[in-house]
């Protein structure tokens, strides 16, 4: 019996396992583990990838995109210009009276100095006539002083006279000499007044206004309530045309530019004139220069006052580059523009120029080879991805599932 269960006993126990064995079969344990991890964890990770990819190429929103136009070298700018004389000239009366004659109408052509009218005043004529004969009463006292005075002076060296009695003389011969000089101050000025009586053509040019005729009262002076414009000239030879210029192009319209005048009334005729000055200084109500076009007109085609366009071939300093009105986008910091880089979009400060309502010129801030985006959408961000897509052509169907379904 006893025999028997240590048998049993011996038959059950098995031997331990060696430590070479143990490690063995550890790691054997470990790679399994790691492999079953692998293979568990590294499509999880591609699965999230792939649905990460596939979640932001659908939330890329689709744009358009055009290269900007290259800009003219040269452009024309059109504005309206006023015409004015060359000299432009109201005539007053220099002294009073009544118009005797006049000779020039209005549209007649005059030389420098040509009588135009003459202007009768008695009265002026008269004072003349007195202060005339007061300059030769005062010359004959101041003749008779002096010859006395000289006697005086003469007789003084013998003691016949007195000192005081020589130097009332001397006194009296020095006053009347200084009215002598007086009265003839007079006389020049009565006349000149008299002079005035005849009204010149000042310079070369056309009679348009013609305000008296024959026996009309006669004020002197200018832009009193009793005065009035007696005729008023124009120098029509040269013509001047002032233009208000934009203050973008202020800086091209300069001295020497050349600029093409066009009217109206005369459609296939056009007169060249060229800037002459500027007045260098911006307008701060209308942001303007104000810029003047000389025109040689002594032809005497063109009217001064006339309305005209002025055509300017302005060349520019820097190129620019035409985009369409929809690509702007307005936001706070300034007017921006989205490009795309890599299918990321960049939203690029501008500055612009000429806007015509469809088109904006731009003057800095892209490059020939930017691609902007049209319509951009308002909630775009600096640095968003973007998916570009071709625009369809206009006539070509889309394909439909029957297609699709044959193509596979």
């Amino acid at each position: 019996m006893s025999e028997h269960n240590s048998a049993s006993t011996s038959g059950a126990t098995k031997p331990p396992l060696s430590g070479g064995k143990a490690i063995v079969l550890l790691l054997v344990v470990l790679v399994v583990a790691v492999i079953l991890a692998v293979t568990g964890i590294i499509p999880r990770l591609r699965a999230r990838t792939t649905l990460q990819q596939q979640t932001n190429s659908l939330a890329a929103p689709d744009v358009l995109v055009q290269k900007p136009t290259q800009g003219q070298p040269t452009q024309e700018l059109v504005l309206p210009g006023t015409t004015q004389a060359y000299t432009d000239s109201p005539i007053y009366a220099r002294t009073n009276g009544y118009l005797k004659k006049w000779y020039f109408d209005i549209g007649a052509h005059v030389k420098q100095g040509q009588l135009l009218a003459v202007i009768e005043s008695p009265e002026v004529d008269q004072q003349l006539a007195q202060a005339k004969q007061d300059l030769a009463t005062a010359q004959a006292n101041a003749k008779y002083a002096q010859t006395q005075a000289t006697r005086y002076q003469d007789l003084v060296k013998s003691d016949a006279v007195t000192q005081q009695d020589t130097d009332n003389f001397t006194t009296q011969a020095a006053s009347t000499t200084t009215q002598v000089k007086s009265a003839e101050a007079n006389v020049a000025r009565l006349e000149q007044l008299v002079g005035f009586e005849n009204i010149y053509a000042p310079f070369d040019g056309i009679i348009t206004a013609r305000n008296v005729d024959t026996g009309t009262l006669i004020n002197s002076g200018a832009g009193t309530s009793n005065s009035g414009e007696l005729f008023h000239m124009v120098a029509e030879n040269v013509l001047r045309i002032y233009v208000n210029v934009p203050q973008a192009y202020s800086y091209s319209t300069v001295p020497g530019v050349v600029a093409r005048l066009t009217l109206t009334e005369k459609q296939g005729s056009s007169y060249e004139g060229k800037i002459v000055r500027t007045a260098k200084a911006i307008d701060p109500t209308s942001r303007t220069l104000l810029v003047e076009v000389d025109v040689d007109n002594r032809k005497g085609e063109l009217y001064p006052g006339a309305y005209m366009q002025v055509h300017f071939k302005l060349t520019n300093a820097h190129p620019s580059m035409i985009i369409p009105v929809s690509t702007l986008m307005f936001r706070s910091e300034g007017l921006r523009v989205a490009v795309v880089n890599n299918n990321i979009a960049k939203l690029v400060p501008i500055t612009i120029g000429r806007d015509d309502g469809r088109s904006v010129e731009v003057s800095s801030g892209l490059q020939d080879s930017d691609e902007v985006i049209q319509n951009p959408p308002d909630s775009l961000i600096d640095g968003e991805q973007v998916h570009i897509v071709q625009p369809q052509k206009t006539g070509q169907p889309t394909p439909g599932p029957s297609a699709q379904e044959g193509g596979k």
